[in-house]
């Protein structure tokens, strides 16, 4: 298959690019490092399938994913991660990609196999992803079914952490409503505090861990 990679750690892209060239015998026609030069990188390159990180410094990878299919809708993609939590379980479930790697936890060898599976036209997605997605499946009160998607990002902002006037200027509302927001989402959630919400932000996924965001933006 021909090859693109979107990764923004450089020792890990050059792993990537490595294990499928010299292990498993594919072509690897363009890279990137950034979401942005991503969507100058892939479209040129024409690849059968795009490697892509869900976290980049400074664009969402599925963002950049849905931008990639405007120009081509049929592009395959086996997205790769370091973070795997409901959150992420969730916006893969939507994103309607061929797989999925944690590159916490998964090898080489499962990269060999996502990409073989994608290449026979099937998907790959690992034991604990399925697990997750039927736990998932079966909880009544996961978060997304219990909050709007305008409550899921008020929280989400709430974990970074943003005063309810910081939000409100954020998503050109006012403050009352934010507070009236939150107030909704606590009580939905059996939330006693702003720093309770704001850790279940950040325990969820809706919040990325604040190393990561500080280690990006210093990129």
């Amino acid at each position: 298959m021909k090859i693109a990679i979107v990764e923004d750690e450089r020792l890990f892209r050059d792993v990537l690019r490595k294990a499928c060239t010299m292990h498993l015998g594919h072509e690897v026609v363009g890279e990137a490092g950034s979401g942005r030069e991503a969507l100058l990188v892939v479209p040129a390159a024409l690849p059968d399938l795009l490697v892509l990180d869900i976290h980049l410094p400074d664009m969402d990878g599925l963002d950049v994913l849905r931008f990639l299919r405007r120009k081509r809708a049929l592009l395959k993609a086996l997205l790769i991660s370091s973070y795997f939590d409901d959150y992420t379980l969730c916006r893969i479930e939507q994103a309607t990609v061929q797989g999925f790697i944690d590159k916490s936890t998964n090898t080489v060898v499962e990269l060999g196999l996502a990409i073989s599976a994608i290449e026979g036209g099937a998907t790959y997605f690992p034991s604990l992803f399925t697990e997750a997605r039927r736990a998932h499946s079966r909880n009544p009160f996961a978060f997304d079914k219990l909050l709007t998607d305008r409550e899921q990002t008020i929280l989400s902002l709430v974990g970074e952490p943003l005063s309810d006037a910081e939000i409100a200027a954020q998503l050109g509302l006012s403050p009352e409503t934010v507070e009236k927001h939150r107030f909704n989402i606590m009580r939905k959630l059996g939330l006693r505090s702003r720093a309770e919400s704001a850790r279940f932000a950040r325990r969820c996924g809706l919040t990325r861990p604040a190393a990561r965001r500080h280690f990006s933006a210093a990129r």
